[in-house]
């Protein structure tokens, strides 16, 4: 049987080339990280590129095709893996050196461990597809893609999950946009490493092939049909649910200095007194103050601080109410990184406590207590709170609170909308990320938020410390935004969204991520039964 490409076992190329192709791995993992914020001019740090992402990855498709053997796919993959991970999350180097006195070699060496790690996936899934790979290049297209997808669910879940910087995110703007209602961010990173490959494999012999234009309209109406329904679903065409007018918000982003926030002579009282104030004197609807403004537990803080503050919240006849940021426990208890949430007819104060915690950061992982101790970081043991809790209900809208990078975390925020009817209608993130600096990290995360909203099709508000504190619309479109590393309020309007739920949000609050792991893994064991077949036949 005639080889499924034509160069299939070629020997590596050898020579003063022979190092070409790992350039070029290390290029296209560079601009597949440079994809998710490519900088802009305006003073923005970057916006996702969906083209860019979908090019890079199909200069690796092209290497590994190349690649002659397993063994090489594999490495030129983990290159491309490890630049794109350290290019993503290299602001990790500032919270370590900067903040946490991490000597600098030692830092970068943790940054490009931690990427080279989760770079391993992305090898494994290459020199599976090596394997595998069908010579038919639909079907190879295919196999690659499901096995990109494996590779993207085990760095999303396995040892507590790091997916920041998850391909799909790329795809906030753009074509792919309106695959989030349906299958989310990794669906949205299943299609375009489908695309990317199909293009890896692409010749210019194929224009002459009917069956190529076909596979493209067909591509092009299917998105004009899915477009069309989305554009129908989030307009409300078919059945508006009814709404309740606008809510009128104020935002704070205190811009406490990240070297000072836990400092008692310092940043401190300087959280606690700019706080207390625009607390005080907000006169939104709804009030939203970054995770842990107050940086201390409620017992650590002078008489009648924060009894001042619910008492203005809490009034009967009220017209306001407030989320916001604290720590909560006692060493006996244990303790919470936590949102308090004051509101007119509560009996007692409504509180979120963060589920997903950040390793190193929120809790140290069993035998790595050596690690964390060469750093100088307020870091903590807290315990989780539950995976669904319910909402903090005000004006007629169920406002669902999450904590920094639990957004990050689709399918756990998803848990909550098992009940169409006690779903979330607007979404919450307090963040404190002034840990990594006036970098990328910001708007990256801002990405992150707007997948949520396109996702659930709920709008997202975001009250961070340091930035991007800003208003997400339903459709995963910034309203408003606040500058990053300024001191001030954003003052600005959201508008709930009820009725039904989209279809990414049915499933996974009912199996997770099982439906993609389920498909990954049945495509994969499928190609391996067809290649054992094949293998029979022409020994």
């Amino acid at each position: 049987m005639a080889a499924p490409y034509a160069h299939e076992g070629a020997a590596p190329r050898r020579g003063p080339l022979a190092w070409m192709p790992w350039l070029w791995a290390l290029v296209a993992g560079l601009a597949q990280a440079a994809a998710l914020a490519w900088p802009v001019p305006g003073g923005l740090h970057g916006q996702p590129l969906w083209w860019l992402q979908i090019l890079s990855l199909a200069l690796l498709g092209r290497l590994l095709l190349a690649a002659g053997r397993a063994r090489r796919a594999a490495l030129l993959s983990w290159l491309f893996a490890t630049a794109w991970l350290a290019g993503t999350f290299w602001w990790l180097f500032i919270s370590m050196h900067v903040y946490g006195g991490l000597a600098a070699p030692l830092a970068v060496l943790a940054v490009l461990g931690l990427a080279a790690f989760l770079g391993s996936y992305y090898a494994a899934a290459s020199a599976c597809f090596w394997a595998l790979r069908p010579a038919n290049k639909a079907l190879a297209a295919i196999v690659f893609a499901v096995l990109w997808l494996l590779a993207e669910l085990a760095r999303g879940q396995w040892w507590t999950g790091f997916p920041w910087g998850a391909g799909g995110y790329a795809h906030a703007d753009g074509p792919l946009a309106v695959l989030a209602r349906w299958i989310g961010v990794y669906g949205m990173g299943l299609v375009a490493a489908l695309l990317a490959m199909g293009l890896a494999q692409w010749r210019r012999a194929d224009l002459r092939r009917p069956r190529w234009w076909i596979a493209l309209a067909a591509l092009v109406l299917a998105w004009a049909g899915l477009t069309a329904q989305r554009l129908c679903a989030i307009e409300g065409c078919a059945a508006p649910a009814p709404q309740h007018d606008p809510l009128s918000l104020a935002l704070l982003q205190g811009n406490i200095p990240q070297d000072e926030k836990f400092q008692p002579g310092s940043g401190v009282p300087m959280a606690l007194q700019w706080y207390h104030d625009q607390l005080r004197a907000a006169d939104a609807a709804l009030v939203v103050a970054p995770e842990t403004a107050i940086p201390l537990l409620p017992q650590q803080l002078a008489p009648g601080y924060l009894d001042a503050i619910s008492e203005r919240y809490t009034q009967p006849q009220g017209a306001q109410a407030l989320l916001v940021g604290i720590p909560l426990g006692s060493l006996e208890q244990g303790y919470t990184n936590s949102v308090l949430g004051f509101a007119p007819g509560l009996a007692r104060p409504y509180r979120y406590d963060k589920h997903h915690l950040v390793p190193f950061g929120e809790f140290v992982p069993p035998f790595f207590r050596w690690f964390t101790d060469l750093m100088n970081i307020p870091l903590g043991d807290f315990d989780r709170g539950p995976l669904t809790q319910a909402s903090l209900t005000w004006a007629g809208e169920r406002i669902a609170p999450n904590i920094c990078y639990e957004d990050l975390f689709g399918e756990e925020l998803g848990a909550r909308f098992a009940d169409p009817l006690s779903a979330p209608t607007i979404m919450a993130n307090l963040s404190n990320i002034g840990w990594f600096g006036d970098t990328v990290a910001i708007d990256q995360h801002l990405a992150i938020s707007r997948l949520r909203a396109l996702e659930f099709e709920r709008p997202m508000l975001r009250a961070t410390n340091t930035g991007a504190t800003a208003v997400i619309d339903h459709r995963g479109q910034v309203t408003y935004r606040l500058p990053s590393y300024q001191r001030g309020v954003l003052r600005a309007q959201v508008q709930g969204r009820g009725g039904a739920i989209t279809p990414y949000a049915w499933w996974v609050s009912r199996w997770a991520l099982a439906p993609l792991w389920a498909l990954g893994l049945g495509v994969t064991a499928a190609a391996w039964l067809s290649r054992r077949r094949r293998q029979r036949v022409c020994p």
